[in-house]
C-alpha cells in the first residue's frame, strides 16, 4: 500500500514540476555574455561584424550581425531564436549601424514572445 501512495505522490510532483521548470527557464537571470570588450583595439564591426555580447535572461537565443550588414547601414530585422524553442525579433536601425560602424556597442529590446522580452547588447566581433 505504501508503494502506491509513493507512486501517486511522485506523479503529482512531476506534473507540477514540469510547468514550474518551464517558467523558471524564462525568468532566470543567467545572461549570455561573451568576452567581447569594446576597449580592445582588434574589435572592428566594419571588418568583422558584430554579435550579441549579452542577452538578458537568455535561454538559448543568439545573434550574429554580418560585416556586410554593418557596412550597408540599412535598418534590418533579425531573429534571435538560436537554440531556443521560440523566436524573438530585434530591429537594428540605421543609427544603430552607424554606432556599430564606430565600434561602439548598442542595446535593443526584442519583441515579446512566450510572455517575455529580452534586452540585447550588440558588440563588435
Amino acid at each position: 500500500m505504501e508503494r502506491k501512495i509513493f507512486i501517486k505522490k511522485m506523479i503529482g510532483a512531476l506534473i507540477i514540476a514540469g510547468p514550474a521548470i518551464s517558467l523558471l527557464q524564462c525568468s532566470s537571470s543567467d545572461d549570455s555574455s561573451s568576452s567581447n570588450n569594446n576597449n580592445s583595439s582588434d574589435l572592428d564591426c566594419l571588418a568583422n561584424g558584430a554579435t550579441a555580447s549579452s542577452i538578458s535572461s537568455n535561454h538559448g537565443h543568439s545573434l550574429t550581425v554580418s560585416r556586410d550588414d554593418v557596412q550597408a547601414g540599412i535598418e534590418k530585422e533579425y531573429s534571435i531564436q538560436g537554440g531556443s524553442g521560440h523566436n524573438h525579433l530585434i530591429t537594428v536601425t540605421a543609427a544603430n549601424f552607424n554606432t556599430l560602424a564606430n565600434n561602439q556597442s548598442i542595446a535593443v529590446q526584442s519583441t515579446t514572445d512566450d510572455s517575455h522580452t529580452h534586452s540585447v547588447t550588440i558588440s563588435c566581433a
